[in-house]
């Protein structure tokens, strides 16, 4: 028999074409195998694909040959991921407001390249989620990995802290810069937070990374050490963020324009912000789930 033209990546493209179009309710033939590897460039007898499925199998690909009738088919068995955890990650992704738009489907198709192309096809069906509000700030993975580092080496970090304005443009929240020292990220309410002591103020503060903006990592040691002994991180969630459910209802709320960031995190930047009859105030229309925990939420904001 020739040799094809791609000989030396026969061991490549048998992997790809068992993981790709195989799992546990898609079987193959030994003639299926080798037209699919003709495509490729690749020749293979049997007996050679033989010994190539236990070299997978050495590798981790779990190669089955299964006899049906007067024929055997082959498939892959367990995966690196079951399509349960596929689904499982996909889902954490594609809710994760921290993560953005673009982001989601990079990691999302990662994800599905993991699977059969049947299994794909049920990731690509169930992230189709519509209205999803996602943060706009692509820079958050690398300050993410910032905040770790700087924990990691026991280092302070300095970085600028925005918010939104009615015009729905980030801008400082303050004019100068943020010195704190990090001691933990935390994600909660589908968002991702900073937990830090701020040495000026004198206490443990949490700021939202993706409106975190321009993070330097300094040559100083952190500080706090003894305010987080005791510190507990599940407890300080709970306390400092919330979440409500009930019956959607459509609501007006008016409010002090210095408000404006906190309805943009919650209801996303599509918000319609219109003037308010009284001179300072804005107001908004939009769904919510009506609730106590809703009311709570509205009357803990209190005069504004």
């Amino acid at each position: 028999m020739p040799k094809g033209t791609n000989q030396k990546l026969k061991l490549y493209y048998l992997s790809r074409i068992m993981t790709e179009k195989t799992d546990d309710e898609h079987m193959i033939t030994m003639p299926e195998i080798r037209k699919a590897l003709e495509a490729y460039g690749v020749t293979a007898d049997r007996k050679s694909l033989y010994d190539d499925f236990e070299t997978l199998r050495v590798l981790g690909i779990d190669v089955i040959g299964e006899k049906v009738g007067r024929n055997y088919y082959y498939h892959v068995g367990s995966k690196q991921f079951e399509l349960a955890e596929l689904k499982l990650l996909v889902d954490a992704i594609q809710s994760s407001k921290f993560i953005t738009e673009k982001k989601s489907n990079e990691l999302i198709k990662k994800l599905t390249s993991m699977a059969s192309e049947y299994e794909a096809a049920q990731l690509k069906r169930q992230v189709v989620v519509q209205g999803r509000v996602k943060t706009m700030n692509e820079s958050i993975y690398y300050f993410v990995d910032d905040v770790h580092r700087a924990i990691a080496e026991n280092k302070q970090i300095r970085f600028e802290y925005m918010k939104w304005n009615t015009e729905k443009k980030l801008e400082r929240y303050r004019e100068e810069p943020y010195v704190v020292s990090p001691w933990a990220l935390t994600w909660d309410d589908e968002n991702y937070y900073l937990i830090a002591f701020d040495e000026e103020a004198g206490r443990i503060k949490h700021f939202r990374v993706d409106k975190l903006k321009s993070i330097q990592i300094l040559d100083v040691k952190r500080s706090g050490r003894d305010a987080f002994k005791d510190f507990n991180l599940a407890k300080y969630a709970k306390m400092s963020f919330g979440m409500f459910g009930g019956e959607p209802v459509k609501v007006k709320i008016g409010f002090d324009n210095e408000m404006v960031g906190l309805f943009i995190d919650r209801f996303g930047k599509d918000l319609m912000i219109r003037p308010s009859k009284k001179k300072g105030w804005s107001e908004i229309i939009v769904e919510v789930a009506l609730s106590d925990q809703f009311l709570g939420w509205i009357f803990a904001l209190g005069e504004k």
